[in-house]
């Protein structure tokens, strides 16, 4: 089986909320972390493994996705399906059933993974990430027995082991996982509230299919600002590279886009500075300003600056959604 064959599901139709400001008015998925955006390192990892043909589940601001992904990857084969209410993740993977034929790798949208996507293109099983965690009752969980999954549940409140399902998942045969859900999603079945993928797949295991766990170390969430800027400081120290800005001392690791402008400032590290940025007379650390942002007279660390936000003037520390404005003096503060 070539690996072209496959075809891969990504859903990113969540809201984000525990982004916001930020995921107001912007996907979660487009937020930058190093040198792109989330959805640009997931799709660039599917390209690397030979994929090139991806469904992507959309809903919430999903027209700015499209826009970035159509302009970006144009040599992949991607097709867009809508979800228009928020039922959960086996919902959103369910509603690709008519685009998807013959095997099939999901790849979550809103987590980058270090892991070899090979590992999962096994043309005689099917595999899904696991990784052991500190607290898994917020993850889907897995027992293993004799090498294959004997059991999973959503989100225990008691989980027997602390091994979580982590975002990657494949199978040779999409017709029996599309099978699995559509009894789940006919059936009204629901896990906290939610169409949950993991009790189609645990659905599949308690009829004799075999699934095998892959242990991934690398594993970097992307759903609240420190977890974002965590995977934004792996993503420096794993990418070499050598920005230049004028009169301006750089600290790396740090990624500047060539379109930026910085000048008479300290950048690094861990920065990562977008698109149409401006930074000016400002000492910027361990932060993520977005394209199109503008920083003047500032001492950032620790901070998101969404897109197009302007902030001028003030130490402090700052979660900045799009198109915001601040200014601090002694009569106002803008947003």
């Amino acid at each position: 089986m070539k690996r072209s064959e496959f075809t891969a599901v990504v859903p990113v139709a969540g809201m984000g909320t525990r982004l916001r400001p930020h995921t107001y008015t912007y996907p979660k998925v487009l937020l930058t972390v190093g040198d792109k955006p989330i959805i640009g390192h997931i799709l660039d990892e599917l390209q690397k493994a030979g994929i090139k043909k991806v469904c992507m589940v959309v809903g919430y601001l999903g027209e700015k996705i499209k826009e970035y992904v159509n302009k970006n990857y144009k040599g992949l084969e991607v097709f867009y399906v809508e979800q228009t209410e928020q039922k959960g993740l086996g919902h959103a993977i369910w509603l690709t059933r008519g685009c998807v034929k013959g095997p099939v790798m999901v790849m979550l949208g809103d987590t980058i993974l270090d892991a070899d996507l090979s590992k999962f293109m096994d043309p005689k099983e099917d595999c899904i990430a696991v990784k052991e965690v500190a607290d898994p009752r917020r993850f889907g969980v897995v027992e293993v027995k004799n090498g294959y999954i004997s059991a999973m549940v959503e989100k225990p409140e008691h989980p027997k082991t602390k091994l979580a399902i982590v975002g990657i998942y494949s199978f040779q045969d999409s017709a029996m996982l599309y099978g699995s859900l559509d009894r789940l999603v006919n059936s009204g079945r629901t896990t906290k509230g939610e169409v949950q993928f993991t009790d189609a797949m645990a659905q599949m295991v308690k009829d004799g299919h075999k699934i095998k766990p892959v242990a991934i170390e690398g594993w970097y969430d992307c759903g609240k600002p420190e977890t974002l800027l965590e995977t934004n400081r792996y993503i420096l120290d794993n990418k070499k590279f050598s920005p230049r800005a004028k009169n301006s001392l750089i600290i790396p690791p740090v990624y500047i886009s060539p379109t930026a402008k910085v000048q008479n400032s300290i950048v690094g590290p861990y920065a990562a500075i977008g698109d149409g940025a401006r930074i000016d007379s400002s000492i910027v650390s361990d932060s993520i300003v977005n394209e199109h942002a503008s920083i003047t007279n500032m001492n950032l660390s620790g901070s998101l600056v969404g897109p197009s936000a302007t902030v001028v003037g003030r130490k402090d520390q700052l979660n900045v959604g799009e198109n915001s404005e601040i200014r601090f003096d002694k009569n106002a503060c803008e947003l």
